[in-house]
């Protein structure tokens, strides 16, 4: 049997994204994204949960995502799990799991976005 590595998540931006471009010149950007799910308990208390997702995006994406998207932004993200290794200054191993972004969907209503540009640029003249 097949197996299957796909990731679906629908969350907001922790803090603003994160573009830097590696040594090959393309674009890479970082974004932490939580997720909230409630549920009822056995005792009858609403129960708030979140779990917070570390994605990594390429190229044109990354660049867009650093350029549109910040901190509460809403979004949309397919892509795959993938774990990464290294050392620490200590020679100690250490693992991160990740979402490998294929799409990324801008969730927020564009006349939002519009008036948060708006916004900024006035902050910034």
């Amino acid at each position: 049997m097949a197996s299957v590595n796909k990731v679906f998540i629908i969350g907001r931006l922790t803090r603003d994204p994160e573009l830097r471009n590696m040594q090959s010149n393309s674009a890479i950007c970082n974004m932490n994204i939580a997720t909230d799910e409630s549920y009822t308990n056995k005792d009858g208390q609403k129960i708030n949960k979140s779990e917070f997702h570390k994605v990594t995006c390429f190229q044109k994406q990354a660049e867009n995502c650093a350029k549109f998207l910040h901190k509460g932004s809403l979004v949309y993200v397919e892509g795959s799990l993938q774990t990464r290794k290294w050392q620490d200054q200590q020679g100690q191993d250490r693992y991160i799991t990740e979402i490998k972004a294929e799409r990324i969907q801008f969730l927020d209503n564009k006349q939002q976005r519009q008036q948060e540009t708006q916004t900024e640029d006035k902050l910034m003249f």
